[in-house]
């Protein structure tokens, strides 16, 4: 009688297919993804990266597009190249309430001198056509509302506060597209900040617009006042030495006379 053996079963580990080893060049490759550069915004712009005083930014298509609050369409190119000599943006968070209409009311009643070396002057927050044709009107702001529902003009001057937050601040730029001044700031500072730049021009604001004072020639005068005062007290000790003089004059005569005719 022929004995069967039974087979003997291969291992599991041998029937189960071979595990694929993890690529090094997979995981290089995750890694650079998780390291690349944070994303860039509308504008073509790094988000965390801010422009400084001093700076030539290129005005072609820096910020994207924006309204007024008429919903016209415009970009900061425009703006530019519509004014004299700049553009002046100050940023506010939210229309019509009491900070922002501070800021927009002090603009206002400085627009003439600050506007006098060729500044276009122009409000800038996230509020819609509607919100700031409002504010405008109901302040009599002489000054273009710039309405930015997406940021991307606030981001790019650095006015951006996360996450949808907006600084209030001021951000001027000169003809050539160089940045002249980017502040944050309270309502009298962001004025202040322009009202430097203009007085630097030549150019006083306030009441004293116009007006040329001239230090050296106050001081002369004011001198000369001192002098004649000073000057006023020597001549009439000189006149009362004369007369007293004149006095002892004319009784030495009438001794002379009085003693001939006793002789």
């Amino acid at each position: 009688m022929v004995e069967l053996r039974k087979r003997r079963e291969a291992p599991l580990d041998a029937l189960q297919p071979p595990q694929k080893k993890s690529s090094s060049s997979t995981k290089a490759k995750t890694e650079a993804v998780s390291t690349k550069a944070a994303p860039t915004s509308a504008n073509g712009a790094d988000k965390a990266k801010k422009v400084t005083v001093g700076q030539f930014i290129d005005l072609e298509g820096f910020g994207g597009v924006v309204e007024t609050q008429d919903g016209k369409t415009t970009n900061l190119k425009m703006l530019v190249d519509e004014s004299k000599n700049g553009v002046v943006l100050f940023t506010y968070p939210k229309a019509s309430t009491p900070g922002c209409t501070t800021q927009a009311c002090l603009f206002r009643d400085e627009y003439t001198p600050l506007t006098a070396t060729g500044y276009s002057i122009f409000g800038l927050s996230s509020d819609s056509p509607k919100s700031n044709t409002t504010f405008k009107t109901k302040q009599n702001l002489p000054y273009t509302l710039l309405c930015d529902p997406s940021a991307t003009l606030i981001t790019a001057i650095g006015m951006r506060k996360a996450p949808k937050g907006i600084v209030r601040g001021v951000f001027v730029v000169s003809k050539a597209g160089k940045v002249e001044a980017v502040e944050p700031g309270g309502p009298a500072a962001t004025v202040e900040a322009v009202r430097g730049l203009v007085k630097g021009a030549g150019i006083s604001s306030g009441e004293n617009a116009g007006k040329v004072v001239e230090p050296e020639e106050v001081q002369k005068d004011d001198g000369g006042d001192e002098g004649e005062t000073q000057d006023a007290p020597k001549e009439d000790t000189d006149g009362n030495q004369a007369e007293v003089a004149a006095e002892v004059a004319d009784t030495a005569e009438k001794l002379d006379v009085r003693d001939v005719t006793d002789v």
